[in-house]
């Protein structure tokens, strides 16, 4: 088993002819999962020695893993065909064009962005989509790497039923929970809630952690015990004990979630919502970039505190 993704049972469906483009640190295992799952998984990467490496990962797979030079090769053929690319002007230039993934796609087929894009993007795919024949469903993700690896990530959907239907068997091998939300650009409508939430109680862990090192406290032992009260949170039980000890150097980076909380505060002034606190961390954020922590965890917050 690669070292990359760990072992799990994967819930059974008939194998497909997939592809996957984009093969970053969440893309690479989940195609992964894709291939030990049984479907034949033809990939597609901007920097071709990394789907070359990902083929050779994965050689051993039920069926044998292909690469191809571009996304509309990549998609020849499949019915369903993923994507994770890192933002809106990538997702286009994947999608769009001669050579890229809709111009490759038979009618029928479904196309899957798990990338974290504006709704705005997805709703315009999703209009070229329809008029070209295929269907389109927005599907951010969350869980981090972490989550990617160990096949348990949660999926946020926005599109037509009958798509997401298609597509839900074969997102079940690297996600442990799928929901569709509504319309298209619900997905990334809710990835968007998401990354408020986690902002907002990263911001409170990291000045509680830094309120009690000033005050004495044994840090991790108070993590603890308050970590079976009301202040429990994923981010306290994965996050806490690492700021404490100022380990940074893993998850999801700095520069990531500026990307995303820059798509929030956009999505904010177009619909009126107030977003004080969201557009605060996202300018600590920047505080940490200037230090240097652009690849920092997010959780890096705690040492503009120190």
């Amino acid at each position: 088993m690669p070292s990359s993704i760990q072992a799990r049972n994967y819930d059974s469906t008939a194998p497909r002819k997939v592809a996957f483009l984009g093969l970053g640190v969440m893309g690479y295992p989940m195609a992964g999962h894709l291939a030990r799952a049984g479907h034949a998984v033809t990939v597609y990467n901007r920097t071709a020695a990394k789907a070359i490496a990902w083929c050779e990962e994965f050689a051993d797979a039920p069926s044998k893993p292909r690469h191809a030079a571009t996304p509309r090769e990549a998609v020849a053929g499949a019915g369903l065909v993923f994507c994770c690319v890192g933002n809106d002007d990538d997702l286009r230039s994947v999608v769009l064009g001669e050579q890229g993934a809709f111009a490759g796609m038979a009618p029928g087929a479904v196309f899957v962005d798990h990338t974290t894009a504006s709704a705005e993007v997805a709703r315009e795919l999703y209009a070229q989509a329809r008029a070209q024949g295929l269907q389109f469903v927005d599907a951010p993700v969350s869980g981090g790497q972490a989550g990617a690896q160990n096949g348990q990530l949660t999926v946020m959907c926005g599109g037509d039923q009958a798509a997401y239907e298609a597509a839900l068997p074969v997102i079940l091998a690297y996600a442990r929970a799928c929901t569709l939300l509504g319309p298209v650009g619900s997905g990334q409508l809710a990835k968007m809630v998401n990354q408020i939430c986690i902002a907002g109680i990263l911001q409170g862990l990291a000045e509680a952690i830094a309120f009690g090192q000033n005050a004495q406290l044994d840090m991790k032992q108070v993590l603890d015990v308050i970590s079976k009260g009301a202040a429990q949170s994923w981010q306290l039980e994965n996050r806490g004990k690492t700021m404490v000890d100022g380990k940074f150097d893993f998850g999801f980076a700095v520069d990531w979630m500026r990307k995303d909380l820059g798509l929030v505060l956009q999505e904010a002034r177009r619909n009126g919502s107030r977003l004080p606190l969201t557009a605060l961390v996202d300018q600590f954020y920047g505080d940490v970039q200037k230090m240097g922590g652009n690849r920092w965890d997010t959780s890096s917050l705690i040492q503009r505190l120190r």
